[in-house]
């Protein structure tokens, strides 16, 4: 049987850490379909034009974004019932406790804070992925939100 394909969508600013992510994608055992947005405008925006089939498997947001932060876009993920059971992990370079604890509380599934090498964040985003589908509970506890190479 062909291994499922796993749509991923990465909503960032930073051109460079949008082309490292990809890298790292191609580089992990699992199948990918990858796509990138750069700011919280056109996350939601692509969202909306999406078929309830064709969402994303995991959204991948980081939290400093122009027109619309993060932090926004998750409070309007997590209030939409189309949209609210896809698990959303924070990537982001902020490491800010309150944060983190907002991120949590909202209804985020990770926080990742963007690793400093690249072998780092393949593993990091393995991690995050194997988490997702590996784990059932829609809820994860506070311990085991945050993920660290």
């Amino acid at each position: 049987m062909a291994k499922m394909e796993i749509r991923i969508l990465l909503a960032d600013d930073d051109i460079d850490d949008c082309d490292l992510f990809a890298t790292a994608l191609v580089m992990l055992e699992e199948k990918y379909s990858f796509t990138t947005v750069h700011d919280g405008n056109q996350l939601i925006q692509y969202l909306k034009t999406c078929m309830v089939t064709s969402l994303p498997d995991i959204i991948f947001l980081d939290l400093n974004m122009p027109c619309k932060n993060g932090y926004e876009c998750l409070v309007e993920i997590k209030s939409n019932d189309k949209w609210k059971n896809i698990p959303v992990i924070i990537f982001s370079t902020s490491f800010d406790q309150q944060t983190i604890n907002q991120a949590y509380k909202v209804g985020a599934r990770h926080y990742i804070g963007k690793p400093s090498s690249f072998e780092k964040l393949k593993k990091v985003i393995q991690s995050a992925v194997s988490s997702v589908f590996e784990t059932q509970q829609a809820i994860i506890d506070i311990e085991t939100f945050v993920l660290k190479p």
